[in-house]
């Protein structure tokens, strides 16, 4: 049996290792020419994928679609070529949206650059510092609350494209924007509406009968075809933009004078607050799908020399996106080749067929994020935490509310600060039920413990891992626990999990159990939960942890027992 504690574990890794790029591991692995084949379908399956949305983001950003494409390319080559995660995709993201239109409302396009190129700096500095990994301590109600925050505002922020409405000034703020939207509902254009229901109708369309194929590249080409073919009065890149330049630009730094730094520092401080909470929720992501362990301040690093480089090109923020990885997971990519060859792909398409992109309708890119913005809310996860009680709901409205109508980076501090306090006092509880007790207890025997002995047949066991967790799972220890959680192989037949010296677990705890029950149930092991309380054993059950997922016994005995009856059934049954 193992035992498992809250104590972070000691540094396995040297400096040199720790900070080596994927892209080398994979290298010395033996990089073969099936592997090279596999990356080129993983490759152009999500530069596909990525080509309208790296427009369509940067439009909604308040910038242009070549920035948009330039910062996939020059962005995602660099966060594959130096990342800590195999199956990252580097690009602009929709969580930028907000921070970006502001920055550049705030500070013009030419502070958005600078605060861009700061932002790099900063991520590379958290990595080498090696603070990545606290970035994994944000509790889960907080990381959910501000997605569906943001996708809340990117969706507004698309409504007078999808409409065609006619506004000489759109707010920023959503209590401003949402009056003047309607007060410009007179200017609707019908043919923008019919163009944005189609493309949304395409996308969903052919998500449900032909998921493999780009649904979201499809809706669009069709959408430019219907505007050019039937002459429809809608504004498209070619109008709003004069089109796609068919080069990149030259890097060019930008103004890095004392007064202009310090008046983009707080933005900057922003972009990297968030681009390393999303960079390492999507390489998580990736880690869940793929069962490889990502290296999260090696990502960090890679993450700030993207942005950095980006900002030289003129292109906006760099993150690791979510949909675009687990596309490319999907598709069957090998390593970070397929990341590095997505951003080439991109790259053919600006020299090649740049002058096609001007027949776009903005309508048809903007249902393209509204589609994104609806996926970006978890709907479950969301349901959940609001199963599990007032303190979680009160976390996740608090987040999302101040995402919505405040600021993000106030939303992540005030929702952090929320969870630590509804962590504080339920611990608090916890210890109230042991206030009896001396403050040292006796050292007793072994077959005095009431969490029973230690067996060395049932340790030596190959088929079947025993882990014991000992003291609180909450969002703080779910790092280094589940990376532990994690090492479960395909040849093990059961797994049993002991919550008996567990006296408190929060819903990131949950969740992270959660992840780990679907991740044994691909690999065929059997999750039994042992010795939980009542009250974590229903936090599991709101969770979804429930039958055939896991299985629950009272003790580990129990579950061995059991684990030995279905052996003798299965054996009788050959």
């Amino acid at each position: 049996m193992q035992a498992i504690t809250t104590e972070p574990a000691p540094p396995s890794h040297g400096f040199i290792e720790m900070f080596t790029p994927k892209l080398v591991t994979v290298l010395r692995e033996g990089y073969r020419v099936e592997h090279f084949r596999a990356d080129v379908i993983a490759g152009l399956t999500v530069a596909i994928v990525a080509l309208p949305l790296s427009m369509a983001i940067a439009i909604a950003s308040g910038g242009t679609p070549a920035q948009g494409l330039h910062t996939a390319i020059v962005g995602g080559f660099l966060v594959s070529l130096l990342g800590g995660s195999r199956f990252q995709i580097g690009g602009p993201a929709g969580a930028f949206i907000v921070l970006v239109a502001a920055t550049v409302a705030r500070h013009g396009m030419d502070g958005l650059i600078l605060a861009t190129f700061l932002s790099g700096l900063m991520l590379a500095a958290v990595g080498f510092l090696r603070l990545g990994t606290f970035i994994k301590f944000i509790p889960f109600p907080v990381t959910v609350g501000f997605t569906a925050g943001i996708a809340v505002i990117i969706f507004a922020s698309q409504v007078r494209a999808l409409f065609g409405l006619s506004l000489d000034h759109e707010p920023g703020a959503l209590l401003e924007k949402v009056p003047a939207l309607w007060a410009a509902r007179t200017s609707v254009t019908p043919a923008a509406v019919g163009l944005s229901v189609a493309t949304v109708a395409t996308i969903l369309a052919l998500r449900k009968l032909r998921p493999h194929w780009p649904g979201m590249l499809i809706a669009v080409a069709l959408a430019a075809a219907a505007t050019t073919l039937l002459g429809l009065p809608v504004e498209t890149i070619g109008t709003r933009f004069g089109g796609i330049p068919a080069s990149m630009p030259l890097p060019r730094l930008p103004d890095l004078s004392p007064e202009r730094i310090v008046e983009v520092l707080p933005a900057a401080a922003s972009f990297a607050l968030l681009g390393s909470i999303e960079s390492l929720l999507s390489a998580v992501v990736a880690d869940g799908m793929t069962g490889r362990r990502h290296r999260s301040n090696c990502e960090l690093v890679a993450q700030g020399a993207a942005n950095a480089a980006s900002a030289l090109f003129g292109g906006l923020c760099v993150t690791g996106t979510i949909a675009r990885t687990a596309t490319n997971v999907r598709s069957g990519a090998h390593g970070p080749v397929a990341g590095m060859l997505h951003s080439g792909f991109l790259l053919i398409f600006i020299l090649v067929a740049a002058p096609l992109a001007a027949y776009i309708p903005l309508a048809a890119l903007a249902a393209v994020l509204a589609v994104v913005a609806w996926n970006m809310i978890e709907k479950p996860a969301i349901a959940v935490l609001l199963r599990s009680g007032r303190g979680e709901a009160t976390v996740l409205g608090a987040t999302f509310l101040l995402t919505v109508f405040r600021d993000l980076t106030e939303a992540i501090v005030v929702g952090f600060a929320l969870g630590s306090v509804l962590f504080i006092h339920r611990m608090s509880r916890a210890t109230a039920v042991l206030a009896e007790r001396p403050l040292v207890g006796r050292d007793l025997p072994d077959f005095e413990n009431p969490r029973g002995s230690y067996d060395e047949t049932l340790a030596a066991d190959p088929d079947i891992v025993i882990y014991r967790i000992t003291g609180a799972l909450f969002f703080g220890a779910t790092a280094s626990i589940g990376s532990i959680l994690d090492r479960i192989q395909d040849t093990h037949k059961a797994l049993i999990v002991d919550f008996s010296g567990v006296p408190f677990l929060d819903s990131t705890g949950a969740n992270m159990i959660e992840g780990l029950a679907r991740k044994a149930r691909q690999r065929g092991v059997a999750l039994w939960l042992t010795g939980a309380s009542r009250d974590i054993r229903r936090a599991f059950l709101t969770h979804g942890l429930k039958r055939p997922l896991v299985r629950y016994a009272r003790s580990v005995e129990d579950a061995l027992a059991a684990l030995r009856r279905e052996g003798e059934r299965q054996g009788a049954g050959a």
